[in-house]
């Protein structure tokens, strides 16, 4: 996502994670930081800047430090900045004095984007800090190549033929993160139930992310789907040192079955086979995980590439995520009230499919 800080307002490119709280980029002085495309922000130019103070015994600064599910980090400082959001209508959305993360160590991350823009539910993230204008809803469509949409406000609502909607959940212990609850998984016509395995939740059991690229579900479970994937695909499989992924020696995404999640309230997602199936050069692996990426991380995620060409609606009002199967590289002009700007802000990001940045975890 393409946004602007400062004053004079300078270009940010952010990665989108709906698993992170702040809205931090790469700032001067820079202690170790990894490369980016755009020029490190300095915040020593811009007239809006004001680094927060906590006043605490052993500090004046709020500093904060994030580590992610993969090992990747940022840490620095807080301060209140000017954003500014152009939209593809061509309006601009200011937010002053919006708090920031000013990162001065950040490491492990897999991309050329200046930082994060956190989209969780928690009070420091993009969506919380725009306000009651923007009704606490925004939607995004990740396209695997051209240009990717996100949507706020009333414009973020996900309706019409072909949307379903789930009910999204909080947890005390992680509360910003968005939870879903999964019924079960098909594999073709044999549907994989989590009832009566330790995965079976009524109050949610996966983690939807968009800034995670693969899918992930609790091993015991996992190694179910798997088996029925086993019994339909014939291909000789292919196995890899280290690397426990299921692939079979094929050229062909013919032979593999289609993939559907389950989730409650009848949301009944048909994944198309580019969502859950990737070629090596050498096999076609399966892209649904067995375990967590790492210790630290959620054992259950539904990541960005399954929701590759879907609209994807989060309305905290209603406390639902919707989705609307949806070609996201295509333009389409929607009617637009020019009175009321900020009720429809439609923005185009470029979103990098395969980061891996996790599931958001505090020091």
């Amino acid at each position: 996502m393409k946004l602007k800080i400062g004053t004079p307002p300078v270009e940010m490119e952010a990665i989108l994670d709906t698993g992170s709280e702040i809205i931090w980029t790469q700032c001067l002085p820079c202690l170790n930081c990894y490369y980016q495309r755009n020029p490190i922000f300095d915040p020593s130019k811009s007239s809006t800047y004001k680094q927060k103070q906590c006043n605490t015994p052993d500090q004046s600064s709020c500093d904060y430090a994030l580590l992610y599910g993969d090992q990747s980090y940022s840490k620095g400082s807080l301060a209140t900045e000017t954003v500014t959001i152009q939209s593809s209508s061509g309006h601009s959305y200011v937010m002053p004095e919006t708090v920031i993360g000013c990162s001065h160590n950040s490491s492990g991350f897999l991309t050329t984007a200046s930082g994060i823009v956190g989209l969780s539910w928690t009070s420091l993230s993009l969506i919380s800090q725009m306000g009651k204008n923007m009704l606490g809803a925004f939607s995004y469509c990740f396209s695997p190549e051209g240009t990717s949409k996100i949507n706020f406000g009333s414009n973020a609502i996900v309706s019409g033929d072909g949307a379903v909607s789930t009910t999204m959940f909080t947890k005390k212990e992680k509360p910003g993160f968005y939870y879903l609850n999964l019924d079960a998984v098909s594999v073709g016509e044999t549907r994989v139930e989590t009832l009566g395995t330790p995965f079976h939740a009524v109050d949610g059991n996966m983690v939807i992310d968009s800034g995670t690229t693969f899918t992930y579900l609790p091993a015991s479970y996992c190694s179910l789907v798997r088996e029925s994937m086993e019994k339909v695909v014939t291909a000789e499989r292919v196995t890899y040192a280290n690397d426990d992924t299921l692939c079979y020696k094929t050229d062909t995404m013919d032979i593999f079955p289609v993939i559907t999640m389950h989730f409650s309230g009848g949301a009944d997602l048909v994944l198309d086979k580019n969502n859950t199936y990737m070629s090596n050069g050498q096999a076609i692996c399966l892209m649904i995980m067995c375990g967590p990426m790492t210790p630290i991380a959620e054992e259950a995620v539904f990541g960005n590439r399954a929701q590759n060409n879907f609209l994807v609606g989060y309305d905290h009002s209603s406390l639902l995520v919707s989705f609307k199967p949806t070609v996201c590289g295509v333009t389409q002009d929607k009617p637009r009230d020019s009175v009321s700007a900020a009720s429809f802000l439609q923005f185009n990001i470029k979103f990098v499919l395969f980061i891996f940045v996790l599931s958001l975890i505090r020091l």
